[in-house]
């Protein structure tokens, strides 16, 4: 019997590049090719954090738009990703000046906030992938290889980084017509939905776990906004420093390896633990940074935690309401990224007044203490029952 070739085998691995993409060619590389953008136009560390803020911004309002429309319009919202991440992506490649390059920076961002609920939707309401929570596990786990292809881009390219953003543009417009072609929804499916607003109960019993997300969001701007540049500063070479930049990709792909032990340890204690060593990873590249083999290790440390507590954020907002899981998921998202958008402005400011080490100290505490957010005290049996029997007498 002859078999038919489909498209739809490819939905999966073209939403993965989708993801690996808008997060790690786009988004998140804006601190990878720092240095090289500042020796070309002259972009102060001060404006660096004001524009990676707004990006960050943007991110969220492109996620919160995806959450509104994916249900319906997740086509359209692929659309809008190749556009404002490839098409921004190509046009900062072609930025004469500062001003420019800094809108179209922003307005890349908003890829990624596209992106992943308009794949969520689609692999929902696909056959072949709908009753498939692996397919949506693996689309997910594009951010750490996108790291990786960045740094290995920057490598073969840098100190071009104009070359490297045109590539990484047209790579995201090129998947994105993959997606596009492959996948397999109709128009009106309730597959995917993520509307409403989270009612107060909600916000209530996530109180811990919303300052908990913001908290990490501040601390880890510091490594994802400037960890290439405090590196060079330090004396890096221009190959260590990218080399780093990979290291942390390769530890957030390594996540996967892990996923089932920080199952069993449950999220509350999986959240203080990654959290835990992105502030130790952030913290050692304060303190080391010109120590080649810690500096990469850092990285790939902060990597891992990084993606892990995303994990973990998932998990933990499940425990709590499985039936807005959904939902609340992208919610804790956005606010992860909200707290980047704070951090890289007050970190940006901070570095011409205190210099790497300081800021990134400042960084590692907040981190710290996001992570302190989720240590539950119970109280013990014995300890309720004296309390019991000292209020009868």
């Amino acid at each position: 019997m002859k078999r038919t070739f489909s498209l739809s085998v490819l939905l999966v691995p073209s939403g993965l590049g989708l993801v690996a993409a808008t997060y790690g060619l786009v988004r998140l590389a804006s601190g990878l090719y720092l240095p090289d953008v500042q020796a070309d136009l002259g972009l102060g560390v001060a404006t660096a954090g004001l524009v990676s803020s707004g990006a960050s911004v943007v991110y969220c309002l492109g996620a919160l738009a995806g959450l509104l429309l994916a249900a319906r319009h997740a086509r359209a919202l692929v659309v809008g990703a190749a556009a404002t991440a490839g098409g921004g992506a190509v046009g900062m490649a072609l930025a004469p000046d500062v001003p420019t390059f800094a809108l179209l920076a922003v307005l890349a961002s908003a890829g990624a906030g596209l992106t992943s609920p308009a794949m969520v939707a689609l692999l929902q309401q696909d056959p072949s992938t709908r009753e498939r929570p692996a397919a949506q596990a693996a689309v997910n786990s594009g951010t750490g290889p996108g790291l990786v292809a960045a740094g290995a881009l920057a490598l073969l390219l840098l100190p071009d980084w104009r070359a490297a953003w045109a590539w990484s543009g047209l790579f995201t417009v090129l998947v994105a017509g993959v997606v596009l072609a492959s996948a397999r929804s109709r128009a009106g499916s309730t597959g995917g939905s993520a509307r409403g607003v989270l009612p107060a109960t909600w916000w209530v019993a996530h109180a811990r776990v919303v300052a908990a997300a913001l908290l990490l969001g501040a601390g880890s701007a510091a490594v994802w906004s400037y960890g290439r540049a405090m590196l060079v500063d330090a004396g890096t070479g221009r190959t260590a420093s990218v080399v780093a930049w990979i290291a942390v990709g390769v530890g957030g792909t390594l996540v996967a390896a892990t996923s089932r032990r920080m199952e069993r340890i449950g999220p509350q204690a999986s959240w203080t633990l990654t959290a835990g060593v992105v502030a130790l990873a952030t913290a050692t590249l304060a303190l080391q940074p010109a120590v080649t083999p810690v500096a990469l290790a850092a990285c790939a440390a902060f990597g891992w935690g990084f993606v892990a507590a995303s994990g973990a954020l998932i998990v933990w907002t499940i425990e709590i309401d499985e039936a807005r899981g959904a939902s609340g998921t992208a919610l804790l998202f956005v606010v992860l990224v909200l707290g980047q958008a704070v951090g890289s402005s007050v970190i940006g400011a901070l570095v011409p007044a205190a210099g790497y080490a300081a800021a990134f100290l400042a960084a590692a505490g907040v981190s710290a203490v996001g992570g302190l957010v989720a240590v539950h005290v119970r109280r013990s049996p014995r300890g309720q029952r004296s309390r019991t029997a000292a209020t009868a007498r």
